[in-house]
């Protein structure tokens, strides 16, 4: 299949900025089972410098600088996509590798197991807490898969917890999503990661988007118009394994991947440094058209 996506970001500034810097990561990278076909980047105005890069998690990053005066800045990344189609996860693959005996497991140095490791210390936006670890410790029962223990934490969240855009910001902490019990796909992400991480096993951020044109009779999926978000796990023997909470379901051929880190910091879509005094307005669209 492939997929069209127009990602567009807009910023109004009250007053005129002199100079800005900033870093995009809005390049889907490839993976096993997507390629980037094409990517078209404008840019308004235009830039001064350019340039692109890779970053430590292997995530495509732009880089872009305007040193002249001005009031608006539009950013538009159009991508054409490749994802190859896939069968279903078959939950016997993984039922027999308990989640309480992974940490024994990734003591053997493996390139895979040091790169894991990197995803099981806690940061600011994944910061666990007593309620946390209890939480999770719900569905991490000794003996149990870690495979299916994660699965039946991304259903408790999706049943826990409402999504209400506009609820949460960036800056919500974890403490005050487990005590309003809503938020966004940002922060199911970021819960599921700290529950997690705190028994002592690797997660990792995910950001990317959601097809959500949904088939007939079902319902439309979350993450229209927005970028979206969800977490992986770590197998070893087998390696990384992707799960949406906010929509509790296992990502397949719906979602795209942008790229990785330990939390949304590490993969934010769009951030920078301006001169100026003043406040800003932004805007942000998101297509994803599957064209073949």
């Amino acid at each position: 299949m492939e997929y069209q996506i127009t990602h567009i970001t807009e910023y109004e500034y009250f007053q005129p900025i002199a100079i800005c810097h900033n870093i995009a990561k809005l390049l889907v990278r490839n993976t096993s089972d997507q390629q980037s076909i094409k990517t078209n980047i404008n840019i308004s105005p235009e830039p001064d410098r350019i340039s692109e890069y890779v970053d430590f998690f292997g995530n495509k990053v732009l880089y872009f600088a305007i040193q002249q005066e001005h009031k608006k800045l539009t950013v538009s990344i159009q991508s054409i996509i490749e994802k190859t189609i896939s069968s279903p996860i078959q939950v016997t693959i993984y039922s027999d590798l308990a989640w309480n005996e992974i940490p024994a497991l990734l003591l053997d140095v493996t390139p895979e197991h040091i790169t894991a490791k990197q995803f099981i210390s806690e940061t600011d936006y994944t910061k666990t807490s007593s309620e946390i670890h209890e939480y999770a410790l719900k569905s991490f029962i000794n003996g149990r898969s870690f495979f299916e223990s994660t699965k039946e934490l991304m259903q408790r969240i999706y049943t826990d917890f409402e999504f209400k855009p506009g609820s949460t910001n960036v800056t919500t902490p974890l403490i005050e999503v487990m005590k309003e019990r809503k938020g966004v796909c940002q922060d199911f992400a970021h819960l599921a990661i700290a529950c997690v991480r705190s028994v002592g096993l690797p997660a990792r951020y995910v950001s990317g988007y959601i097809e959500t044109a949904a088939p007939e009779g079902k319902e439309k999926l979350f993450g229209v118009d927005a970028s979206h978000a969800w977490f992986s796990i770590y197998i070893p023997n087998t390696g990384w394994i992707d799960f949406d909470p906010t929509n509790n379901i296992i990502p397949s051929q719906q979602h795209i991947t942008i790229g990785w880190g330990r939390d949304y910091a590490d993969i934010t879509p769009l951030k920078g440094v301006i001169v100026s005094s003043g406040k800003h307005k932004l805007s942000v669209s998101v297509d994803v058209r599957r064209i073949r």
